[in-house]
């Protein structure tokens, strides 16, 4: 008879409350920033971030903890759906909301909801389920990459819309990553990143956006008042915090200068404040909570585990090393927020969703025999 699993893995969720609380005092730091252009009282800034963040999202990690994964499979096609349906919600007038050129995000009681967010959940689940359940047919084109391919494609469509670009290129990597742990080949693996270079050079012809920010990475110096502005301000921002730092809530660049103090750019306020020093100690949290989360995933009794636990980790993984190498001007600009730490109630609520999963599979880790 099998036995309940004791508990969760200890370490990573350590590290998750570590980066959420460290995350939440840096969001409040950096706030100050942006209240002080705008105005705005701080409790409408911190009112979603806490609790449907913060809150919401420990009762979502601590129900997905509970919830044995392998039920996740049974209703993978149900919950690809309702996130596909309610990402295309985005689309509809009145419904959907836009900002700065995107459309992106729906308005539900009062708040604002990026149901691309959730759509990362239900993109992961089914691709799990899928490849799984593929074993020696993954490796048939017919069968296998073209399918697959088209789930992908499918999904690029649907976040490409709104756009969404960012977002969509770590799903489609976190996908192949997946692929190769099933079992796929590395040719196929090769041809499938050719063609996606390929659409992204044809996206970036159609979007000058998209090549605007690869030419900015390239060349910040052009244009330090336009497209290398927020590039420039961040490396001023990490420069002057020097070794230790300004200061908690010291920072300078994030009153006038730093674009999305809050967003994209709150890496660059918390190295001003806390300096080399502390953005070494934060790169290594995202670091030991990576390989854990992937020590977990070697670990788990199956299949379906262990994709899962590779498609939730190198999503956030993916996300905080993109966002903080951009900041650093080692990575092209991506506009994709700081897991545990930016603004933004639904993607805290959906990194939350997607640790608990993770923690629920190292509850069950040897417990199986692995199938």
């Amino acid at each position: 008879m099998k036995k309940h699993p004791a508990s969760v893995d200890p370490i990573l969720l350590g590290l998750v409350i570590a980066l959420v609380v460290g995350g939440f005092m840096i969001f409040s730091s950096a706030s100050l920033g942006l209240l002080a252009r705008s105005g705005a009282s701080f409790s409408s800034v911190a009112t979603s971030q806490f609790l449907f963040g913060i809150v919401g999202g420990s009762i979502a990690l601590f129900a997905m903890s509970t919830i044995y994964y392998r039920h996740l499979r049974r209703f993978a096609f149900y919950i690809f759906l309702f996130s596909v349906i309610l990402t295309v919600l985005v689309f509809i007038p009145g419904i959907g909301l836009s900002h700065g050129g995107a459309t992106r995000w729906i308005s539900v009681g009062g708040f604002s909801l990026q149901p691309a967010e959730l759509l990362k959940i239900g993109f992961i689940i089914y691709i799990a389920t899928w490849l799984s359940g593929m074993g020696h047919h993954l490796n048939s084109f017919k069968q296998g990459v073209l399918p697959f391919a088209g789930i992908v494609g499918g999904v690029g469509i649907l976040m490409l819309l709104q756009p969404d670009t960012d977002t969509f290129l770590i799903m489609s990597m976190a996908a192949l990553a997946m692929f190769v742990v099933a079992g796929g080949r590395w040719r196929d693996v090769g041809i499938m990143i050719l063609t996606g270079v390929a659409l992204l050079v044809m996206v970036a012809m159609m979007r000058p956006y998209v090549l605007d920010r690869l030419t900015t990475f390239l060349h910040p110096e052009r244009d330090p008042q336009g497209s290398g502005y927020q590039i420039q301000q961040s490396l001023i921002a990490v420069g002057t915090g020097g070794v230790t730092g300004r200061g908690f809530g010291q920072s300078i660049q994030k009153f006038e200068y730093l674009p999305e103090p809050i967003g994209d750019s709150i890496f660059a306020v918390f190295a001003e404040e806390f300096g080399f020093i502390g953005g070494v100690i934060l790169i290594f949290a995202y670091i030991g909570f990576t390989f854990r989360g992937y020590k977990i995933a070697a670990r788990a009794p199956d299949m379906f585990g262990t994709l899962l636990v590779v498609g939730c980790m190198t999503l956030i993984a993916l996300q905080a090393f993109l966002n903080i190498g951009a900041m650093l001007g080692v990575a092209p600009l991506s506009g994709l927020p700081l897991p545990f730490v930016s603004h933004g109630g639904t993607a805290l609520l959906a990194t939350l969703t997607m640790v608990g999963i993770v923690l629920n599979v190292s509850k069950h880790a040897h417990k199986t025999k692995r199938a």
